[in-house]
């Protein structure tokens, strides 16, 4: 473990996904303790975007523009499916808008078990179609919109980048993918073995994936790691932390993309665990928030 990090262990949550309830109300709390970001140069606003089926709620979505956008970003916060909304997700939101200089589309996708897959997905998905059709309201252009996300909600940007390859849907210029938790089936080493790292444990993941996928089976939209075809997918940036259930999952699915053409970018963190970036006195935290703000001006350079 870094040693920056090991002061701070005993602030995060205990990894247990059995009370969603109880879960969403430690998040909020531990949240709350963050400083307020500073958005004065954001404009920041709240708003709905349409949903994908005509039987679905509309999606809340919060936009954080930069004075002059370089491109956009559709994010999706973490929380195991289970947890986060716009509010808990507003300090990395405006980091991320502030830092790179994109527009910065936070996602309030509807959270499981209540709403199993794929109403998570789908309320992605229609935030996508939302950005690419209403670019100029973004600051940019439909060529330069980007998708990601922390954890699950890098797993869940991974399947857009799918949905939007399979169905010619809208361009995604790039994949920004962090922690992500992409695989269901939890046979790497990393997801078989970590029963007692920080925060994230084999268990937990095993709660979050039963609360999203419910009593449907596994789909690549779901999980992207069981799709057998990643040929014609967008470059993405893959970060993933050495003592966290997803990290073996993270790197196979980099590799996957690189050996079907796609252009990756991929940095296993030493010494760091699930979520410990939001530590941002820590070195390694600074260096991990510092590489993702750059990977994504690149990409969304013109």
């Amino acid at each position: 473990m870094d040693p920056e990090l090991e002061p701070y262990l005993s602030l995060f949550p205990p990894s247990d996904l059995s009370d969603p309830p109880a879960a969403r109300k430690q998040l909020a709390e531990l949240t709350a303790t963050l400083p307020e970001p500073d958005t004065s140069g954001l404009e920041v606003e709240d708003r709905t975007v349409p949903a994908a089926g005509s039987a679905d709620p509309p999606v809340p979505v919060r936009i954080y523009r930069p004075r002059n956008p370089r491109g956009a970003l559709v994010w999706l916060h973490g929380g195991g499916f289970v947890m986060g909304d716009l509010d808990t997700e507003h300090p990395w939101a405006a980091m991320i808008a502030d830092g790179s200089g994109a527009t910065v589309v936070s996602v309030a996708y509807r959270l499981a078990p209540e709403n199993p897959f794929p109403a998570a997905h789908d309320d992605a998905y229609a935030a996508l179609v939302w950005a690419s059709g209403n670019a100029g309201v973004l600051g940019t252009t439909p060529d330069r919109i980007a998708v990601g996300g922390h954890s699950s909600g890098g797993g869940i940007a991974a399947a857009v980048a799918l949905r939007a390859r399979d169905e010619q849907g809208p361009p995604v210029r790039f994949q920004l993918l962090n922690q992500a938790g992409l695989d269901d089936r939890q046979l790497t080493v990393s997801a078989r073995t970590f029963t007692d790292t920080p925060f994230v444990t084999r268990s937990k993941v095993a709660q979050m994936w039963g609360h999203y996928l419910g009593t449907a089976p596994a789909t690549p939209y779901a999980a992207p790691a069981r799709a057998t075809d990643l040929s014609g997918l967008p470059p993405a940036y893959i970060s993933a932390a050495e003592y966290c259930p997803n990290r073996d999952e993270d790197i196979e699915y980099a590799v996957r993309l690189l050996q079907a053409g796609v252009p990756v970018e991929l940095h296993q963190w030493a010494g760091t665990f699930h979520g410990s970036q939001q530590i941002q006195s820590a070195e390694v935290s600074q260096l991990q928030t510092a590489e993702l703000l750059r990977a994504l001006r690149r990409a969304l350079a013109e």
